[in-house]
């Protein structure tokens, strides 16, 4: 790895609020308390989003991006997601993987298939509600 990245990246760590906010006290804390509210409100709106229809993931990945515009450990977090989203993606690129994900998926619906063939065959096409009624 590239030691002099890193050593940038540790350099950028800490709030990005405005200098005239870092110099008063209770601004730079209602500062803070202001960010932590509008990431928790986005990191809320993503769960939400989890098991209905929405980008779920990709909200509470930027909630936590507003968390890191002033909280250290937000941008601690962020990196590693960011270092382990690299690793998979370059795994997943791997033609082994890639191959036994295939293999693994076609399997799947093949038995899929065999199952709903097998229902079809014994039960027919039968709706559980009488529409002709």
């Amino acid at each position: 790895m590239d030691t002099g990245s890193d050593e940038q990246g540790a350099a950028a760590l800490g709030s990005r609020a405005p200098e005239f906010i870092k110099a008063s006290r209770p601004l730079h804390l209602s500062w803070q308390v202001g960010v932590f509210v509008v990431g928790l409100a986005v990191v809320a709106a993503g769960i939400v989003m989890l098991p209905l229809p929405g980008p779920g993931w990709l909200v509470i990945f930027g909630g936590m991006a507003i968390w890191a515009t002033e909280f250290v450990w937000a941008q601690l977090v962020l990196r590693w997601t960011k270092r382990k989203v690299t690793e998979a993606a370059q795994k997943a690129l791997d033609p082994r993987v890639r191959r036994r994900n295939i293999i693994l998926t076609t399997v799947g619906l093949v038995i899929v298939a065999v199952l709903v063939g097998i229902y079809l065959w014994k039960f027919g096409m039968v709706m559980p509600w009488k529409i002709n009624e």
